[in-house]
């Protein structure tokens, strides 16, 4: 038994489970998955030994940064880099992901692995016009496209505050599109993931916001291979995707609602581009292979149960599940630690990392579930709870 802190004051005794699920590769990276491609957004691992400061350049343990990464490739899931997941303009500066972009990049060469990178804006550390954002994001993409990566056009902070309206989007869009080598990936990332960028694509009101992005994706269609949408609005994506010109796809980035976009309907679904399949991809893997043999209701009953980790994970203020995430990640050994770039896993309570915990114990996630009991008790030991 183990003592876990509850959100409403005290302890109480859970049980650990004593079996894992069992941690079962999918094949040859890039090709486990059929029906549907699959991308995990990864985490960084910070380096725990780096004398540093929450204001200083992000120190990276990049051995155990692409030692994960190869987990995901292992399992057939695609990596998405330099992404919110990997605390892209929470710890993570420009410098440090165009390393990770680099590394990355040539690891998935190495293995084989397939890999798109996020393209931002976010070299920029004061306000900027728009010919200066133009300018940054061209550099990010000329990084990306020169190590073989898909791009991921990021949603920019920079963006957000110098446009007056939805033609400052779509002149912008157009020129990073005409001259994008390969298509794209567009990613429309809500306030609850930043709040800085409320009101994108020229309006707080996502009804127009939608209109001016399928603007975008309508005038340059061969340009754009999907889109990303993280605004955690199952129906919304739904009228989203049913619109898309043909050939362009969507990927669902809603961490709340991801079974069932995946799963689709007699109209279409939604391929995945998730922040929840990095402590995920084993489960992840499993219901996608089985989703490839035709057997929807068996894609459901493995990944539906994985909901409320998610919702857990991501729960307001969302912008923190990163914290979640690496928890997870040391817990199941993944990395020798709980030390996050800026110093972020101090951004959840010990109540809710308590309750992490336990859903993922629950759905058999650890591959050594005393490891996982081990670590976890250290931590309680840390912040004084009683054995």
């Amino acid at each position: 038994m183990i003592r876990l802190p509850q959100a409403g004051g005290g302890v109480r005794e859970y049980a650990p489970h004593a079996e894992p699920r069992g941690d079962r590769p999918g094949g040859p990276p890039g090709g486990a998955l059929a029906s549907r491609t699959v991308f995990s957004a990864a985490h960084v691992v910070a380096d725990p030994y780096a004398d540093t400061t929450p204001d200083s350049p992000a120190a990276v343990d990049w051995d155990a940064t692409l030692a994960f990464r190869r987990h995901l490739w292992a399992h057939g899931l695609g990596v998405a880099e330099a992404m919110d997941t990997a605390q892209r303009g929470m710890g993570l500066d420009w410098a440090g992901a165009a390393e990770l972009i680099r590394r990355s990049a040539a690891e998935a060469k190495a293995v084989g692995g397939r890999i798109a990178c996020g393209v931002g804006t976010d070299q920029l550390t004061a306000p900027a016009d728009l010919p200066t954002v133009r300018q940054a994001y061209e550099e990010q993409l000329a990084l990306v496209e020169e190590t073989g990566s898909q791009a991921i056009l990021m949603a920019s902070r920079a963006l957000a505050a110098a446009a007056s309206g939805p033609e400052d989007y779509l002149d912008l869009y157009g020129h990073l599109l005409r001259q994008a080598s390969e298509p794209v990936v567009l990613h429309w990332l809500g306030p609850m993931f930043d709040p800085a960028l409320e009101g994108y694509w020229g309006s707080a009101d996502l009804d127009a916001a939608t209109e001016t992005f399928l603007e975008v994706i309508s005038a340059h269609p061969d340009k754009v291979d999907g889109i990303k949408v993280s605004l955690l609005d199952a129906r919304r994506e739904v009228e989203l995707r049913r619109r898309l010109p043909a050939g362009v796809r969507c990927y669902t980035g809603d961490d709340f609602h991801y079974p069932e976009l995946i799963a689709g309907d007699e109209q279409g679904f939604s391929h995945a581009l998730l922040g929840i399949f990095d402590p995920l991809a084993p489960l992840a893997a499993e219901a996608v292979r089985t989703l490839d043999t035709g057997d929807v209701a068996g894609f459901r009953k493995i990944l539906d149960p994985t909901v409320a980790l998610s919702r857990h994970l991501f729960a307001a203020p969302t912008r923190f599940y990163k914290t979640g995430v690496v928890l997870l990640a040391w817990l199941a050994g993944h990395q020798d630690h709980f030390t996050m770039v800026g110093g972020l896993q101090s951004a959840r309570s010990l109540p809710h990392l308590a309750r992490a915990y336990e859903l993922a114990d629950g759905l058999g996630l650890f591959p050594d579930p005393a490891l996982a009991e081990a670590r976890m008790r250290s931590l309680l030991t840390v912040h004084g709870v009683p054995r």
